[in-house]
């Protein structure tokens, strides 16, 4: 039995392990082809390492488009959204869990529809209030266009739904406002649902790329996705120089990586919350 165990764990360990490594290929292959020649690239058969390592071309690839400003523009928008979408879910969630109000089942069902509700289907009518309010390519219209998440609202109502009312209850009978129960007891006791939001919309909106290409058409307001589709298509590079259109991919997802590096435990945590929350 004990032979059968390990042989088991054995066979599972390998899968994985399998799996793994067909998971990362794409991005071990997007390193190899930044470090080739455009010859080496398109040479059959194939080959996984360069000739010759070509570091430079990350560099060149950089320096070929600015790929700085674009990699600030998504953290900027990106940080500044999560932030936004925190404090306005945690609020919401709050007067519809833990406050008592006419509209109270109104609003809650206003949540549970919109969340049934395709993200592309309110692409028209926010283009038109942006446009009313003049926040067309604009660095406020990128982030007032995506500072309320239903998703997140509907995730941390279900994390306040797991707190006691009794206690919610005494909080109120020693003094405190509803501001001081919700920060400072209901969002300690749900901080793993608040980073889980916060790691999920970051890298949600670090990599959107159809909506801000709607609103913006400033180049200097593209995010990373515009930028490298910007550098593919109309920089010279189309077809013509795919080891700099590897090394600039690399590049913009290497933040993403290093994130995903310090924060992996939360990110796998995060799928078992966000699917307990939906089923719930």
């Amino acid at each position: 039995m004990a032979l059968y165990a390990r042989l088991k764990q054995s066979i599972h360990h390998l899968v994985l392990a399998a799996a793994s490594i067909m998971m990362a290929f794409p991005f071990i292959w997007m390193v190899s082809s930044a470090l080739k020649t455009n010859e080496e690239i398109w040479s059959f058969p194939p080959t996984l390492l360069p000739e010759q390592a070509l570091w430079h071309n990350f560099m060149d690839a950089w320096n070929a488009a600015p790929f700085g400003q674009y990699v600030w523009n998504s953290f900027f928008v990106a940080s500044t959204i999560v932030l936004c979408q925190v404090v306005n879910s945690a609020m919401y969630a709050y007067a519809i869990t833990h406050m008592r109000f006419r509209l109270k089942g109104v609003f809650t069902a206003a949540i549970v529809l919109g969340y049934m509700i395709p993200a592309t289907a309110t692409y028209l009518p926010s283009y038109l209030i942006l446009n009313e309010l003049n926040m067309l390519n604009s660095y406020q219209g990128l982030i007032f266009s995506n500072c309320v998440s239903v998703f997140s609202i509907f995730l941390i109502r279900q994390a306040f739904l797991q707190v006691s009312g009794e206690l919610i209850e005494a909080g109120h009978m020693d003094g405190a406002r509803h501001l001081t129960v919700l920060f400072r007891i209901l969002v300690p006791l749900t901080k793993p649902f608040f980073a889980v939001i916060a790691l999920i919309t970051f890298i949600e909106q670090y990599n959107n790329y159809f909506w801000p290409m709607l609103i913006t058409n400033d180049p200097n307001l593209h995010l990373v996705s515009a930028g490298l589709r910007s550098f593919f298509v109309e920089g010279g590079a189309y077809g013509l120089k795919w080891p700099l259109i590897m090394a600039a991919s690399a590049l913009t997802i290497a933040p993403l990586l290093v994130l995903f590096l310090f924060t992996q435990k939360t990110i796998i945590q995060s799928v078992n919350l966000s699917a307990g929350a939906t089923k719930g």
